[in-house]
Formats: C-alpha cells, structure tokens, sequence
C-alpha cells in the first residue's frame, strides 16, 4: 500500500551518513539520488507530525510571484515522487487525509517490516534495482489517501466491457500482439517491436502524458515566456513544447507519441489540452488506446516550494467517467541529467542477441 515509504526507509541503512552533496554528486545522477533520500528518511522517521500539515494547501491564499511577462511563475525543476497510492485503500472508505494516528500506524508498520527484513531482498536472487535507487516523499507532504481527487472515493472508474487492457512487467513476457503499448517488459524477443515502449526508450513508464511518481526519475522542468510553455522530463528526456498563443490543434489525422498540446491561462492556473495522441500507447492504467484520449493538465503553484499538478483522462472507449489526479510538485535546487537512452541501445541489442543464443540460432560473425 505504502511500499515507497518502506522502500526509502530501508535506503538509509545501505550506506554511510554525513556525505556532502559535493562527493555524492562526483559519482553523477546516482548519486544525487542519494542525498534526495537521505533528507526524505530522516524526515519521514524522525519528523512530527504538524497540525499544519493536516489539511492540504490553501489555493486561494498563496499569490505567485510572476515572471516577466506577467504570468505565474512555474519555471524551475520540480520533484513529483509521491507514497501516496493513486488508488484510495479499501481501509480508509470515504476518507480523503490520512489522520495523525493514520501516520503513526504506517511509521509503526515501516519500522516494523524494515525490523523483520533486516535488509534482505524480498525477492531473492540478485534482483534488479535495490532500494537505494528507489525515490518517495514523507507522509507530511502529501497526507491523501489517494492520488486520484475524481471520483470522489478515490478509486478508478469501471473499465469500459471490450476495452483492451494490457500490463507489461519485469517478470516473463505476456501473450500479446503488437504494438505493444505498455511501458515495461514486453510480449516476445523476435524483434525490437515485441518490446515495452520504455525498453525501446520511446517513452518513459513515469513520464507519458500524464506524468505519474513511480520509481525513480521522478523530476520535470519547466520552461516558460509568453507564448510557449515547455514540460521537459527527465525520463526519456521527453520534452513537450506547448504553444500559448492560441493557435488551432493539428489536423486529427497527425497523431504524435505525446500528442497535440495547446495551453492557456486560467486565472493563476496554466491549463494545458492535448489531443491527437498515436494508437500505439494506452490511455492510462492500462487501458484502452490513446488515440482516444483527451488529457487536461493544470499546473498551479500553490505555494514557493509547491505546484499542484491535475490531470483528467477523458476516454470514453477505456472508462466509464473521467478520472482525476492530484499530484503535489515539489521545487528542487538538483539539475536534472541525462537519460541516455535511445532506440536501438545496446539493451536491446542484448536482448535480442541473448534470445537468439536461448534458442540456439545466434551466429556470429565468424559464421559460428
């Protein structure tokens, strides 16, 4: 449920404390995850819980500082990790925050299983990445029982029947056809199209419209001037250039992996519309085709060090209502780094070479 904050709670047991940033940095993007986590176990264990913090962030109360051209000011490289679950538990029924004995429970739980595992990997085996690489918030910055605002109990709507749903994973290859429209794992090996669109570095499996916390990478930057706004991920290094000046959407039939986006000012919200996605990635959760979608995003900043981020999924071929999510964006001083990933990277030559030697027809170049 909260398995983010077991996992960041266990990274501070894996390496030495009182490194400074400058030698954990020397080591490149690892290792400023590092002091990322440092600062999130620390203040997730040791930190009270504050009445401030039990109701969220007063929209109407914070007025933004503005940039030169008049508009709030987003720019800057923000953090979207998150433990909070888009789903909203069974447990917690209609309620929206978690209460302070809610936040005790779950500190009690973590302490306990990271008691019980005594740093052991629960998966055996050498495992892919450990938990050092795995990134979350404190319970204080985010105290939701669900990422998702709408509908009000915070659960995903139905799936509409006969809407394709397809998860991918780390584990075997599913049974499937192309294309493949997940992110992560992948159908078969007989060619880079049996693939994930992740593994093919064609879209990130935190950074697709819309952008969701996952493992790692969770950072954005945002470029803004009077007429364009700009949402550069750092997974995949994807960056989406979004006009402002009220020019139409493309022609439907131009469809683009991240789609048509056009923006504009709504009050102090930037409110960002896309459309004309390509048929070849899902819609959200797992479901349905993306060229079905219309996405709106808001981004408000609500605070110095804050942005609200709000997306709605509209498909009415995957779901029965829309669905929207609320996910806090937090202002950091790190730079963002290269993802250098790219179609045809030596991963997938790997891969691809590693199954052909399974299945016994790998030669190489000397006709071996």
């Amino acid at each position: 449920m909260f398995a983010g904050l077991l996992i960041v709670q266990r990274a501070l047991l894996h390496y030495p404390a009182g490194q400074t940033r400058q030698s954990l940095t020397a080591g490149g993007k690892a290792m400023k995850r590092r002091t990322w986590l440092e600062i999130i176990c620390i203040t997730t264990l040791a930190a009270p819980v504050s009445a401030v913090a039990q109701t969220p962030t007063a929209e109407g109360a914070y007025i933004a500082p503005r940039n030169e051209w008049g508009q709030p000011d987003l720019r800057g490289v923000w953090n979207f990790s998150s433990n909070t679950p888009l789903e909203r538990p069974a447990r917690y029924a209609d309620q929206e925050f978690l209460s302070d004995d809610d936040v005790a429970r779950i500190r009690a739980e973590a302490l306990d299983d990271i008691a019980r595992s005594d740093g052991n990997s629960s998966s055996g085996g050498v495992g892919g990445y450990n938990q050092f690489w795995i990134e979350g918030l404190p319970l204080e910055d985010n105290r939701r029982t669900s990422l998702i605002i709408d509908p009000p109990n915070g659960r995903m709507p139905a799936r509409v029947p006969g809407a394709p749903v397809a998860f991918g994973g780390l584990g075997p290859d599913i049974e499937g056809e192309r294309p493949v429209r997940f992110t992560v794992g992948g159908i078969g090996k007989d060619g880079p199209e049996d693939r994930g669109l992740s593994e093919r570095c064609l879209m990130g499996f935190n950074s697709v419209p819309p952008f969701m916390p996952s493992m790692y990478n969770n950072n954005v930057q945002l470029f803004q001037n009077g007429d364009h706004f700009v949402i550069f991920n750092e997974m995949i290094h994807e960056a989406r250039i979004v006009p402002l000046d009220g020019r139409p959407h493309l022609p439907e039939d131009v469809a683009q992996w991240t789609g048509d986006s056009r923006g504009y000012w709504d009050g102090d919200t930037l409110v960002v519309e896309t459309r004309n996605f390509t048929d070849k990635t899902q819609s959200f959760r797992g479901t349905g085709i993306s060229k079905n979608m219309h996405l709106i995003e808001r981004f408000t900043r609500v605070a110095d060090d804050e942005v609200h981020y709000v997306f709605t999924v509209n498909d009415p071929q995957a779901f029965v209502a829309p669905v929207t999510v609320l996910v806090p964006m937090h202002k950091t001083e790190d730079e963002l780094y290269e993802y250098a990933c790219h179609e045809g990277n030596y991963g997938m030559v790997n891969i691809l070479r590693g199954a052909r030697v399974e299945e016994g027809s790998w030669v190489d170049s000397n006709g071996n």
